[in-house]
């Protein structure tokens, strides 16, 4: 997978409009979910997976786990391809594991910061 491709920095950016505040919103929501990143690591750590492969790896259903994988589906993160009665699963939007790997770097060094002596 690629990696996500530069963009203008915020600072040079104009301020976030409505529509793009409100998708940015949508964004966030859905990688919120506990649930959905760790399909999503599962996911960065294979690069692709069948279902019922992710259901086991997250001790899920694959009811649960198909219905996760179709919401971010929906938003453009990850593709399913039908390989005869199973659907395989892989990221294609090269800025999410970006997101979750600068998001994890944010909590561990919140962490350290909460752990440190005052």
């Amino acid at each position: 997978m690629e990696s996500c491709i530069p963009k203008p920095s915020l600072q040079s950016r104009p301020l976030v409009g409505d529509e793009a505040a409100e998708r940015l919103g949508l964004l966030f929501k859905s990688l919120s979910h506990p649930t959905r990143l760790r399909l999503l690591h599962a996911l960065i750590r294979a690069g692709a997976m069948r279902v019922t492969d992710l259901a086991n790896e997250t001790e899920m259903s694959a009811q649960a786990t198909s219905n996760q994988l179709q919401k971010l589906a929906e938003l453009g993160i990850v593709e399913g391809t039908r390989i005869g009665l199973n659907v395989s699963y892989r990221i294609v939007d090269p800025c999410v594991p970006v997101l979750i790997e600068r998001g994890w770097c944010h909590i561990e060094e919140y962490a350290a910061v909460v752990a440190a002596p005052a």
